[in-house]
């Protein structure tokens, strides 16, 4: 990645470009990827690009990515007040019927954990 890509990257105020970029051109990406990830993290305020961003590198290849997913969710956590995006993530990550699993996904990984108390706060699992 060049620094006039960076700088236009950087510039974006949605991080719809960065995803893009990300999208246009996953096999070439891989040693920047971890750059990409953090412009992306940064420009997104509303969570949906990162979510996004996730939810491709995981159905690209979710062993290769999985350092850069584990960031992207952890941001969309944050970032996601509204819950928006939050449903479509946990979804993606760990199938349509992760509620059925909800008490062995907890104990495995503290990001769905952190995703399901967001998304139903009152349920004890």
């Amino acid at each position: 990645m060049d620094a006039n890509l960076k700088k236009q990257l950087i510039a974006d105020s949605t991080g719809l470009a960065t995803y893009e970029y990300i999208a246009n051109n996953i096999d070439t990406i891989d040693a920047d990827l971890p750059e990409l990830v953090e412009i992306i993290v940064n420009v997104d305020t509303s969570g949906q690009f990162v979510v996004s961003t996730a939810r491709y590198l995981h159905a690209i290849n979710a062993e290769q990515y999985a350092a850069s997913i584990d960031v992207l969710v952890k941001a969309a956590i944050e970032k996601d007040r509204e819950h928006k995006y939050l449903g479509d993530l946990v979804a993606s990550l760990y199938g349509s019927d992760y509620k059925e699993h909800a008490a062995e996904l907890s104990v495995a990984d503290d990001n769905f954990r952190r995703i399901y108390k967001r998304l139903y706060p009152s349920t004890v699992i």
